[in-house]
């Protein structure tokens, strides 16, 4: 069989702009004692997995399509739905992002025929939810890889808390983020993190770009879900996944080189991350 041709980074964010080859299913996080959702391939042993923390006042409804996006890639994604209100705690979201990689990568799921490898597990998260994912992979050495969009400040906080990440981790800002503008955020994170890093600072995006449909919230927050930021978000952060937990470099390119809407605005090199490489236009 032929060798397929290298990608370039445009090539590689178009073909992760789309849904993966696998069919998805969803379930309920509440069957396994924790209200919440999750989303599998349709079938598959020793699969990746990633907990997702969902922002301020958002419900994990608002990230659907992401998550069947990185199901339809492989990936099984568990969004827990605790800690809604406005006097959420981050300290114990995180620990909800920790007891769903407990469930997904301990017990068979689907009909048994799906199952998650305990050494390829990843935390994300939107807002708060970001930095409740700093948080839970500081305190969990399972965890392989970190991504965050739009990350805010946390108590504990998560700016001093990713001093103690030593894994690899994409954060993903957005330059007119009025909630958590990424100087004070998103940065202070990415600049504090423990291992290789890197973060992309999305053109004209908000706080909330990479929310999707509308929710009450808006009324009291700045900004609402795009949908271009939400489909260079999901190219990124499959391309990241796919690297971190399978080892597949089919989609370096992507990783390594800018994006049109998404240049590289601060990288610490690593085993993940290497030089910038091309652009994507």
């Amino acid at each position: 069989m032929a060798r397929r041709k290298p990608l370039t980074a445009k090539q590689a964010l178009t073909e992760l702009s789309r849904p993966g080859p696998h069919g998805v299913r969803r379930g309920d996080l509440a069957l396994v004692g924790l209200p919440g959702t999750l989303f599998t391939p349709r079938g598959g042993l020793g699969l990746p997995a990633v907990a997702f923390g969902h922002a301020w006042l958002q419900p994990p409804q608002r990230y659907l399509g992401l998550y069947r996006h990185l199901a339809s890639w492989g990936v099984v994604v568990a969004a827990p739905a605790t800690h809604r209100g406005p006097l959420a705690s981050a300290r114990l979201f995180a620990g909800d992002l920790r007891t769903v990689l407990d469930v997904v990568s301990g017990v068979r799921l689907g009909h048994g025929d799906i199952g998650v490898d305990a050494g390829k597990l990843a935390v994300g998260g939107h807002g708060a939810g970001g930095g409740a994912a700093v948080l839970a992979a500081a305190e969990d050495e399972r965890v392989r890889g970190v991504f965050t969009v739009a990350a805010s400040e946390t108590h504990p906080s998560a700016v001093e808390t990713a001093r103690r990440c030593l894994m690899p981790a994409v954060h993903l800002a957005a330059e007119e983020d009025l909630i958590a503008p990424p100087v004070g955020h998103a940065e202070a994170i990415a600049q504090n993190w423990g291992g290789p890093v890197q973060l992309r600072t999305i053109a004209g995006a908000n706080h909330l770009g990479f929310a999707e449909g509308r929710h009450w919230s808006e009324l009291l927050l700045s900004g609402r879900g795009e949908a271009k930021t939400q489909t260079v978000a999901k190219a990124v952060i499959t391309a990241f996944l796919l690297r971190q937990l399978n080892g597949d470099h089919t989609y370096d390119p992507l990783l390594y080189g800018d994006v049109k809407r998404a240049p590289v605005t601060y990288q610490r090199a690593g085993r993940t991350f290497a030089a910038r490489g091309e652009a994507a236009q």
